[in-house]
């Protein structure tokens, strides 16, 4: 069930109320301290403690949902859940709160605090309806973390674990076909910095660990937007380092699978340049990746 309609209509539940419990030993032992001087530890045993009060689960809950929803102060709204949690550990309205905890922790960008309520959540209720929407909280706060790909993808790798997890455990549920959505999104991710990479070392003419970030996409991520450059790219270095069967094979593949690319254009120039064209060898691992994945 989605945060929306966690929030359509406050249910009316009202608990009884516990009291305070005073403790008669604290007046009996007092009594005896008040003729000596001693107003200051009397005050202290006889002053009514007004540090806490319980109060009914529905009532903290939904003065929860109007911060969240109405005031939009996530924080505030936070803290009715977990006070809801600290109070009726064990209602069902300590459940509801810990996952609209964890929504309001990701509608306030505090990822690390919705993927511990999230993670909780499915521990604690892993039969409940909402631990879809739980799992899919945790992999969407890995997903809206990912970094640019000069920087290290490790929540890259964490966000595709989490995702692929919302996909083998609900593949049925409503939150699946955006999971599926994003790990196309983070795999693309993670092709992009394997082309950074390889660039950096076509720049430093170190060609051979060049070809073997390129190959990496073409191999692992031919599902990308980054496999038509990656392919061109190949036909580059190969013609560089004067391995002309896999320069041809690679610019055939590219023309094979994107004719209309761009991509293909420069390599073709780039094999007529040398007096060569465009020539697959069936024997390539670049035409037996292709083939293994049916493009």
């Amino acid at each position: 069930m989605s945060a929306q309609r966690m929030t359509r209509g406050y249910l009316s539940v009202s608990p009884g109320v516990r009291g305070l419990l005073q403790a008669a030993t604290f007046v009996v032992l007092a009594l005896p301290l008040a003729g000596c001087g001693t107003g200051a530890l009397w005050d202290k045993f006889t002053a009514k403690d007004d540090t806490f009060t319980e109060e009914p689960a529905d009532k903290i809950y939904n003065e929860g949902l109007y911060l969240m929803n109405e005031k939009k102060d996530m924080k505030g709204a936070n803290k009715k859940f977990e006070e809801v949690d600290r109070q009726h550990p064990y209602s069902d309205w300590a459940r509801k709160s810990l996952l609209m905890s964890a929504y309001a922790s990701y509608q306030g960008g505090d990822y690390d605090g919705c993927i511990g309520a999230a993670t909780r959540y499915v521990t604690l209720h892993p039969g409940s309806p909402d631990a879809a929407y739980a799992q899919y909280l945790i992999a969407a706060s890995h997903y809206d973390q990912i970094p640019d790909i000069s920087r290290d993808q490790a929540r890259t790798e964490k966000a595709i674990a989490a995702l692929e997890e919302v996909n083998r455990k609900y593949p049925n549920s409503e939150y699946a076909t955006s999971a599926k959505a994003k790990i196309e999104g983070a795999r693309d991710q993670l092709a992009g910095k394997e082309m950074n990479v390889g660039r950096y070392y076509m720049q430093k003419r170190d060609y051979t660990a060049a070809i073997n970030r390129y190959k990496a996409v073409v191999t692992q991520y031919q599902t990308t937007r980054h496999v038509e450059e990656a392919l061109f790219r190949l036909t580059e270095a190969y013609m560089t380092i004067g391995i002309v069967a896999e320069a041809q094979t690679a610019a055939a593949v590219l023309g094979h699978n994107f004719p209309d690319s761009r991509w293909y254009k420069d390599a073709y120039n780039l094999v007529k340049s040398g007096g060569l064209e465009p020539s697959e060898n069936q024997g390539s691992w670049m035409s037996r990746a292709f083939k293994k994945i049916g493009l």
